[in-house]
């Protein structure tokens, strides 16, 4: 398997399939993200677009200076955060009037080293909190959720059912609605 940095090279280089095997293995970070927040005027789907054209345009502009995946999701991330806070100013009332999308953005990363350091250092201690509050089957379930995972992909993995899945899913929401939202 080839690394995310010589996919990117390969597709300079004019290998199609390069960049389709990047969009394809980064589609999981892209739903992960664009779960995370609501397009005022938009859909789901609108966001998960805008979120795999920060991830095209992060393709197009990676220079090499750090890891390609820290900086794949950087891009999405501000893409999709461009798309809500836009939305929210009212300047996009439906993301199919906005402008196409220009390979030639060159979109760089809003985010310093030492963001992205202490961006992982706290998802570490999230997971760590959780771990604790929930079940072994809870946790394993809402960690593949919260990477984009479906509910059949889910239940698949884990070797349940739909409804166990989706019990398990219930009840670590609940009891993180506890701990977070006080």
């Amino acid at each position: 398997m080839l690394s995310d940095e010589e996919l990117v090279t390969r597709f300079r280089g004019g290998d199609k399939k390069a960049v389709e095997d990047l969009l394809i293995r980064y589609k999981n970070n892209v739903l992960s993200v664009a779960r995370r927040f609501f397009l005022v005027g938009g859909s789901a789907e609108d966001l998960v677009q805008e979120g795999m054209c920060g991830l095209y345009s992060a393709i197009i502009s990676f220079e090499g200076e750090s890891g390609f995946s820290a900086y794949a999701h950087a891009c999405i991330k501000n893409r999709i955060l461009d798309a809500v806070k836009n939305s929210c100013a009212g300047k996009n009332t439906a993301l199919n009037e906005s402008s196409p999308f220009n390979e030639n953005d060159g979109l760089k990363s809003s985010f310093s080293p030492e963001e992205l350091l202490l961006d992982s250092e706290a998802a570490e201690e999230f997971f760590l909190k959780i771990k604790g509050a929930l079940s072994n089957l809870e946790y394993k379930a809402i960690c593949m959720y919260i990477e984009g995972a479906t509910m059949a992909e889910i239940a698949s993995a884990l070797n349940k059912t739909y409804k166990q899945t989706d019990n398990a899913l219930v009840r670590a929401k609940h009891k993180l609605s506890g701990i977070f939202i006080k």
